[in-house]
């Protein structure tokens, strides 16, 4: 029996008038590759925050190996989040003050020579690959990846695909891959579409 990691059930998220997510429903199963796609302004990117932890959503519950997440305080929340989880965020969103650690993983990435650098000291390619290390570093079940290949070339972004989803394998981890670019999204197990806070489309990949 396949084994459920992080679920969410009913889940609604609003921004002022703006409904960014209307009753979503998704299971993601330890090991899988999810990949999340639709067009801009749709909501992927409020879904992966409410999945992470980062937002709280207004309806519906999200729960990770059964624990409602949405119920904690926001403490137990950042806690669980940095025990659990790794996040890469678009544009990197890496703090300015701190220098780039995680050598192995820099390594990897073909940018360990960068290790002293700062934020602001990298390219953009470079900043998303360094978000990566920092994401892998802690050993997370689940890795959050918004647009992670937004700011790399074609042959940069496989790269860092390659590694993403290898080290996922290696540790039977989940990942939830939030992309426009359908050559990264061929590389999950199964996409889900998602237009104006609803799902238009779910798939299998075989």
């Amino acid at each position: 029996m396949t084994e459920v990691i992080l679920s969410a059930r009913a889940v609604e998220k609003s921004f002022g008038r703006t409904q960014a997510l209307r009753g979503v429903s998704l299971e993601l199963a330890r090991g899988e590759v999810l990949a999340v796609t639709g067009p801009s302004g749709g909501g992927k990117s409020t879904l992966l925050h409410c999945l992470s932890g980062i937002l709280r959503p207004e309806g519906g519950e999200v729960r990770y190996n059964g624990q409602r997440l949405d119920d904690l305080a926001e403490a137990p929340r950042t806690r669980l989040r940095r025990r659990e989880f790794g996040i890469v965020l678009q544009f990197g969103q890496l703090v300015p003050e701190l220098t780039v650690a995680a050598r192995t993983w820099l390594d990897r990435l073909e940018v360990g020579n960068l290790a002293a650098a700062l934020p602001g000291e990298l390219s953009g390619g470079e900043v998303q690959r360094a978000a990566l290390a920092r994401a892998l570093v802690t050993g997370p079940q689940v890795v959050f990846a918004d647009e992670p290949t937004g700011a790399l070339d074609t042959v940069g972004g496989e790269a860092l695909l390659d590694v993403l989803l290898s080290t996922a394998r290696e540790r039977d981890a989940s990942v939830v891959l939030v992309t426009h670019d359908n050559r990264v999204a061929a590389h999950a197990d199964r996409e889900v579409v998602l237009v104006d806070g609803t799902f238009a489309l779910t798939g299998v990949r075989l």
